[in-house]
């Protein structure tokens, strides 16, 4: 048996819904990530410090007893953002990034950003504060295909609101192409990219090939295999400026499985398993601490957990359920497509 100990890892991109659903995802999340930042895109979104403290609360209460768990919140912007709510927010310790979604980019985005100029005086305000921007990186034009949305987003919004803020410091969150991971490459400075564990292990052909699988579709889309390979290739090469953010994102499978489902896939059951099968493939069992567990903290500001986590190779694959259970119906599991012999000791 094989076994390898890292510092609790930490998940930089999650999502936990609430009521029955966060009740039912949570226990998943808080067993394996001592620390998360959680997406602000509920109906209605958390916009305010207000929206943020009361939906803090109530991950807390939802909270199993014996797990220890600190989700870092997050505010959502709008064209109507307060400037001066960010700051106080993030000056209290309640809110640790904002969130930017362009307006109908993914689920329950449609109250997001249009005009970017409209919402400058925030950013400002976080350049000049240190606060991290965490940005879901795709136009949302319908001319543009869908499969280069990140590529285009990038070009035409990303890289002049760097040149305009260049000391903006900012997540690109879910990089899927490597135009993304060529950029973030690229920079001088205040840039960093989170990458999920389902885009490490799968393509688009999970979603297409031999019949449309709803429970592989999620946003941004997964992308041809010579993306998958440079995701990879950067998550596993030890590069301070790439960390896990699984974008773990539930949805109860009636709306999945329809006319038109939901993206978004569940994977925070699976996510270690999955990640040291990854960097064990690649030969990168080395490099899995600072991808899960080190790079993040260093981004954001925070200290390294000091709890550990043990991963153990076993003989035989290991398991999980087909779906879990919660209060809003049945979840699917994210099925990474080839036996893991990997599981949390």
């Amino acid at each position: 048996m094989v076994e390898i100990t890292i510092p609790k890892p930490d998940d930089w991109h999650l999502h936990l819904r609430d009521g029955a659903m966060l009740e039912g995802v949570l226990p998943y999340s808080a067993q394996h990530f001592a620390r998360a930042i959680i997406m602000p895109n509920l109906v209605p979104p958390v916009v305010t410090s207000a929206d943020a403290r009361a939906y803090r609360d109530r991950i807390m209460a939802a909270l199993p007893k014996g797990l220890d768990f600190t989700p870092l919140m997050t505010l959502y912007l709008t064209e109507g953002t307060d400037p001066a709510d960010v700051a106080s927010a993030h000056a209290s310790g309640l809110v640790t990034a904002v969130k930017l979604y362009p307006a109908g980019a993914t689920t329950n985005s449609h109250s997001g950003v249009r005009d970017l100029s409209k919402v400058m005086p925030v950013l400002e305000k976080m350049a000049e504060i240190g606060m991290p921007l965490c940005i879901h990186g795709e136009v949302t034009d319908s001319s543009v295909d869908i499969f280069d949305r990140e590529a285009v987003f990038i070009e035409t919004v990303l890289d002049p609101l760097r040149a305009k803020l260049p000391e903006l410091k900012i997540t690109l969150e879910h990089i899927t192409t490597s135009n993304g991971i060529a950029y973030v490459t690229g920079a001088d400075a205040n840039l960093a990219g989170s990458i999920t564990t389902h885009h490490l292990m799968i393509n688009r052909n999970a979603i297409l090939a031999g019949g449309i699988k709803p429970h592989y579709y999620c946003l941004p889309v997964a992308k041809r295999e010579s993306h998958r390979l440079a995701l990879r290739k950067a998550a596993t090469s030890g590069d301070t400026r790439f960390f896990l953010g699984t974008d773990s994102a539930p949805h109860v499978d009636p709306l999945k499985e329809c006319g038109c489902g939901c993206a978004g896939i569940f994977t925070s059951i699976n996510t270690l398993s999955c990640l040291a099968h990854v960097f064990e493939e690649d030969g990168a069992l080395d490099k899995l601490a600072g991808f899960a567990s080190l790079h993040g903290p260093a981004w954001y500001g925070l200290p390294v957990n000091s709890e550990t986590v043990t991963l153990a190779k076993r003989d035989h694959p290991v398991t999980w359920p087909d779906k879990i259970e919660t209060g809003d119906g049945p979840v699917t599991v994210f099925d990474p497509l080839v036996p893991i012999h990997w599981e949390v000791a």
